[in-house]
């Protein structure tokens, strides 16, 4: 579980310069777009599909969110991808045998009218915030881990 912090688009981009993560030019272009909506004091639960668990042919957007659906998980807010960032080292990705999290929120442009996703990149340069172009049949790495949210159980 994480827990938002109401940190905006902006405030991120600096939470991460003193940091030392590196932020790719689609990161920021998401973080400073204003569809990023910041969230205050809301916990979601994440779950995690890793990439190998698709046939290579079937590890596509479009069937990642099939599976996602069927589990009954949802789309998490944008900012998972910048709190998955904060809560893993790269190392700690690396145990998960995973080199990338991706948060698979609703895609928000980058400045070149692309639709991206946020995700946590472990590089041999230091840990990364990156923006992944997202459309239904784009595919990704069997490494990759795709994060959605697990919806809350009422009593």
């Amino acid at each position: 579980s994480v827990t938002s912090r109401g940190m905006t688009g902006p405030q991120w981009v600096e939470h991460y310069k003193a940091k030392g993560v590196q932020l790719s030019k689609w990161a920021t272009d998401v973080l400073l777009s204003p569809d990023f909506k910041p969230n205050n004091g809301v916990t979601t639960r994440v779950a995690v599909l890793k990439g190998i668990l698709f046939k290579d042919n079937d590890r596509v957007t479009s069937k990642i969110r099939a599976e996602a659906d069927e589990r009954k998980f949802t789309k998490p807010e944008a900012e998972l991808g910048c709190l998955i960032r904060d809560m893993f080292t790269n190392e700690e990705i690396r145990a998960m045998g995973l080199t990338l999290i991706v948060a698979f929120h609703e895609p928000i442009k980058d400045s070149v009218g692309y639709p991206d996703l946020l995700g946590a990149y472990c590089s041999g340069g230091g840990p990364w915030l990156s923006a992944y172009c997202v459309k239904p049949d784009d595919a990704w790495d069997s490494r990759g881990g795709f994060a959605f949210a697990v919806p809350q159980v009422s009593s």
